[in-house]
């Protein structure tokens, strides 16, 4: 070894980033992050009752659309109010749909959701549903 190697201080251990939360399989991005988040950020907006689950079910009869797909359904008011975020891939990355109804009825439109963005994150996920519900007049402080 060299007088000049032996004057150098040992490289420092890069260390490694934990994975992005957005990272995570499916089931546990959703279970974990994402619907805790969404109730924090609607409890936040003055909606109290809030119930949001992760289910696999079928679309809306209205779309003649037979499989299953994950979705993560919300609603308060004793179910007067109602949304649902549709994950036909299991896939967050993937395509993303939205509905809203009230009043016991169906949705009578499903929405594309969050289809241009480039990075899906946690946050953004959060932000848009609490932007339909207000687009909506659902929040209180519309």
């Amino acid at each position: 070894m060299s007088e000049e190697e032996k004057k150098k201080p040992a490289a420092k251990a890069k260390k490694e980033k934990p994975p992005a939360v957005e990272d995570k399989p499916f089931p546990e991005f959703i279970e974990n992050h994402y619907i805790p988040a969404v109730k924090k950020a609607l409890e936040e907006e003055g909606i109290t009752d809030l119930d949001v689950a992760l289910v696999k079910a079928k679309f809306p009869p209205s779309l003649q659309i037979a499989e299953d797909c994950w979705q993560v359904t919300g609603s308060w008011q004793g179910g007067a109010r109602k949304f649902n975020i549709y994950f036909p891939q299991e896939d967050i990355k993937g395509q993303k749909f939205f509905s809203w109804a009230a009043n016991g009825t169906q949705p009578s439109a499903i929405e594309g959701f969050l289809g241009d963005e480039r990075r899906i994150t946690l946050d953004l996920l959060v932000f848009g549903v609490v932007q339909r519900l207000n687009a909506q007049k659902w929040l209180a402080l519309n």
